[in-house]
């Protein structure tokens, strides 16, 4: 199937329906209870520091349990799964000395998604489904000092942050994905530096495809961590033109609800939200279970907040099958400004 093609059936089912992201990774891999030698496989038995943690690895020593994850969560219902390289730029991995593995976990990641997608899709033609590679937003952050003691310093350049993010969209696009996500952004000027990263890569290639913008509101002050509003970060993103716009991780539905109205209000683009299922208790587990965390997201349908829907941390499979129950008979979202030409990058115009 031809990438235009894969475009236009993206487009006709958000213009048909509520669409389902898929819920937590690291919540799922948990599952499994790994230990040390499971994260190393063979390839990295002898690794001089340990890796226990490093999810995205697992892409590599352990490709069937991820494979396994993708599938639980199309057939709960997903439209659109995640890759799981939330860590997988070269800054991040460094943490665990792999950094020049960077690219190869993106590739491979892609590739595992993919498969699952194409299965499904195979299964149900009606409803394909699609493979969103994700961009994290590193370990580190050009905006704030990681030195109480000396709030000038930076332990990273945007130039650094363009070059992590050039090669992990580089091994994203290689490996098939569907759009490019920029999740879980904090900091505007990451956000910045992975969106001129991926319109590096577009220039490069000569293609495009859809990019998704998910930022975190980190508290109740309704601010991220940078300072700005969620309506001021959507402004201060909006000149990318992006497929989607919206909030994930940090609160749960309950919480994060004002914000996802305050970017509904004045988003020219679609709006996607993918909660916590709650807040984490003491243990840091989280106790939000799939009724009630569906609850909410249907009223969320009903006030036709939504376009794009899923879970963050704590939430399963089973918390996407209660949301897709949730919304189904909902209709999608109505984008404000009828005249608006949706992009689905900042390089090509797509009507909605």
């Amino acid at each position: 199937m031809s990438q235009l093609t894969i475009q236009q059936n993206l487009i006709e089912a958000a213009q048909q329906r509520i669409l389902l992201l898929d819920g937590a990774m690291g919540t799922m891999i948990q599952d499994h209870k790994l230990e040390e030698q499971d994260y190393r496989g063979t390839r990295f038995a002898d690794w001089a520091s340990d890796v226990k943690g490093n999810n995205d690895l697992l892409v590599l020593t352990q490709p069937d349990i991820i494979f396994d994850i993708h599938c639980a969560y199309f057939a709960a219902g997903t439209d659109i799964v995640e890759t799981n390289t939330f860590n997988a730029t070269s800054i991040s991995m460094a943490d665990y000395h792999m950094q020049d593995l960077a690219k190869e976990i993106n590739f491979e990641a892609a590739k595992l998604a993919k498969k699952a997608a194409e299965k499904y899709t195979a299964l149900t033609p009606e409803k394909p489904r699609f493979v969103a590679g994700v961009l994290g937003p590193t370990s580190r952050t050009a905006s704030i000092s990681p030195d109480v003691n000396d709030p000038g310093f930076r332990n990273v350049t945007f130039d650094e942050l363009v070059e992590a993010y050039v090669e992990a969209t580089h091994g994203l696009i290689e490996g098939g994905v569907d759009l490019i996500m920029v999740e879980t952004i904090f900091d505007t000027l990451n956000a910045k530096a992975s969106v001129f990263a991926i319109q590096t890569v577009f220039e490069e290639l000569k293609l495009t495809l859809p990019v998704m913008i998910s930022g975190t509101i980190t508290d109740a002050s309704g601010r991220t961590l940078s300072g700005q509003t969620a309506e001021a970060f959507y402004y201060s993103m909006n000149h990318v033109a992006p497929f989607s716009f919206g909030l994930n991780c940090a609160l749960g539905p309950d919480l994060l609800r004002q914000y996802v109205e305050e970017i509904s209000n004045v988003s020219e683009c679609l709006v996607s939200a993918h909660p916590n299922a709650g807040l984490p208790n003491e243990f840091g587990e989280y106790d939000m279970g799939p009724d009630e965390m569906a609850s909410h997201i249907k009223e969320w349908a009903a006030s036709g907040l939504l376009n794009i829907v899923g879970g963050c941390c704590g939430s399963t499979p089973q918390h996407i099958a209660a949301i897709s129950e949730a919304v189904k008979d909902y209709a999608p979202r109505k984008i404000p400004k009828r005249d608006v030409k949706m992009r689905l990058s900042g390089l090509e115009p797509f009507v909605l």
